[in-house]
């Protein structure tokens, strides 16, 4: 049983504690404070990104992305919208002139693949592409091997990426939410590396890829429904710029 103990307070001792916690509530109050400024910031940039660039191009996205972007940004567009391969573009954006140029180089590329691989779902971001391919493209269900379907998908992607060397890729991993939660990650983690393996069997540098497995934990369709489900197996590649290739762009920028 909790006693409660009553302790006589003077004058004196009440201004003192009055005094504490007003400095208590100002520390807090400022803490609150900024984090809502910071979230407003980032909010107001992240609206102005998307709703004040609807009417430009492709290109011209790509250049105001990455003057209001960065590493951190993407990471909150990322989170914020569920969508991990927008967030990593952003955050690998340079912007200005200079990212509008890359823009261009993407737009063409984006094309190519759009029109060489008519399965895959192909959206050009900011300064990069994204391409995504449904596992039940690439996959047997609860599979991590191959099949022939998505061998000939991805032979048609390696053509475009091996006219496009200066640029890296992303292959992000995803599952539905049936199953355990390590072993959907560890499922798509799998499924990474299997086309990983592929893309370097047919002549991609493997400096130029890297893989990340994020299982059931980044659902981009409604894991309520079946069709959701599905599209949520899933494998994305995140296209973006290497460091030569910024490079050349901000020498092209200069002159």
């Amino acid at each position: 049983m909790i006693r409660k103990v009553n302790i006589p307070i003077n004058g004196s001792h009440y201004e003192l504690i009055k005094s504490i916690h007003r400095e208590k509530y100002l520390a807090i109050k400022y803490k609150i404070m900024k984090s809502v400024k910071l979230s407003l910031i980032v909010g107001l940039s992240v609206s102005l990104l998307f709703t004040g660039c609807a009417s430009l191009n492709k290109t011209q996205k790509g250049a105001a992305v990455g003057t209001v972007a960065g590493g951190a940004m993407g990471a909150v567009v990322g989170k914020a919208t569920g969508n991990t391969a927008l967030g990593a573009i952003i955050g690998a954006a340079v912007g200005g002139t200079t990212g509008a140029i890359i823009g261009h180089k993407m737009d063409k590329q984006a094309k190519e693949i759009e029109n060489a691989v008519p399965d895959a779902k192909v959206e050009r971001v900011g300064e990069g592409i994204v391409v995504e391919f449904s596992s039940n493209i690439l996959f047997g269900f609860d599979k991590s091997n191959l099949s022939y379907e998505a061998k000939t998908n991805l032979d048609k992607l390696v053509t475009v990426l091996n006219d496009y060397a200066d640029t890296d890729i992303e292959l992000q991993g995803h599952t539905d939410n049936k199953g355990s939660d390590s072993y959907n990650r560890k499922l798509s983690v799998q499924r990474a590396n299997a086309v990983s393996s592929y893309l370097n069997n047919e002549g991609i540098r493997g400096s130029r890829i890297a893989i990340r497995g994020f299982g059931e934990d980044v659902p981009k369709y409604n894991n309520d429904t079946e069709s959701g489900r599905t599209k949520n197996r899933r494998v994305e590649f995140l296209i973006t710029a290497n460091e030569k290739m910024k490079e050349e762009a901000a020498k092209e920028a200069t002159n």
